[in-house]
């Protein structure tokens, strides 16, 4: 490996583990921004769901970790790494990323303040990343019992979101396009809160109640199902989601109980399956 690899290498780690200080879990990247670790279930015949279950790396996002000890063994299994990724949608900050684009040729700032003019919110001052090619990553923080999916141009033209199971690429990474920078006067912001409104529309639209599916017993356990069969990383969103449909189909409040025993049953406490549910039948409109 060139020197020059070597000393970015070196760089990505020292970023990484300063990103780790502030409660923030992060993976190594590539140059081309991707996981710098390839999956050990790549040569499987017939590979089976692993989000690190197996505990060997290369398993991405699900990788992500603010241990000093765990990320300087993944950066030393990842010896090309000259960057890093920051995992959204975990603790302490539940981050959200709102990645303002300009190579496709939209003009995504002026996306977003008409979206904050229409829908009477504030950018508030918070973490801003600059991408090489001339972009913007906004730092958000979101509430813990809800999970912001990740999308492209679904807010706007240009605007992509980084939610629960993705990654921002961290200041200091190098790519093969050049290095991501924090723009002046942000770095030591920790990350604001994201305008409620705003939230709204990062968040999948309720279905219509008129275009709901009658509630039928078989429903209902489909949904427990569901829950049941989650894996670590994906327990709180599966369990909004059968819980956003069961209130939905009006089943709601028959439903909660059995919802949070499988929730509990996955692993998560009684206390968080309770909050996720509630957040759910808030965001349809019901109370808890």
């Amino acid at each position: 490996m060139a020197t020059t690899d070597r000393q970015a290498t070196t760089l990505a780690l020292a970023h990484a583990l300063s990103a780790a200080e502030r409660g923030l879990a992060v993976i190594p990247l590539s140059r081309t921004k991707l996981p710098a670790l390839r999956s050990p279930h790549r040569d499987d015949p017939d590979p089976t769901p692993c989000h690190g279950e197996c505990g060997r790396f290369g398993h991405g996002v699900y990788d992500a970790s603010a241990d000093p000890a765990r990320i300087r063994e993944l950066f030393a299994a990842a010896p090309r790494a000259t960057g890093y990724g920051i995992a959204c949608g975990l603790p302490p900050y539940h981050l959200i990323g709102v990645d303002l684009d300009t190579k496709s040729g939209t003009d995504s700032s002026a996306a977003l303040r008409e979206l904050a003019l229409r829908h009477l919110f504030t950018i508030p001052e918070t973490v801003v990343v600059l991408t090489p090619s001339g972009g913007r990553h906004l730092w958000l923080t979101g509430p813990p019992d809800t999970a912001v999916p990740n999308s492209a141009g679904r807010l706007a033209p240009g605007i992509d979101i980084r939610g629960a199971g993705g990654y921002l690429v961290g200041p200091g990474s190098r790519t093969d396009h050049g290095l991501y920078t924090a723009a002046p006067g942000t770095a030591h912001l920790a990350p604001a809160p994201c305008p409620r409104s705003l939230l709204r529309l990062l968040l999948p639209p309720p279905r219509p109640r008129h275009a709901a599916p009658p509630a039928t017993g078989d429903h209902g356990r489909g949904l427990v199902q569901f829950v049941l069969a989650a894996h670590e990383g994906q327990r709180n969103t599966r369990l909004f989601w059968a819980a956003c449909r069961a209130y939905e189909n009006g089943i709601g409040p028959a439903l909660a109980a059995p919802l949070t025993e499988a929730a509990l049953h996955t692993g998560l406490s009684e206390r968080e399956a309770r909050a996720t549910i509630a957040s759910a039948a808030r965001m349809t409109g019901h109370r808890p």
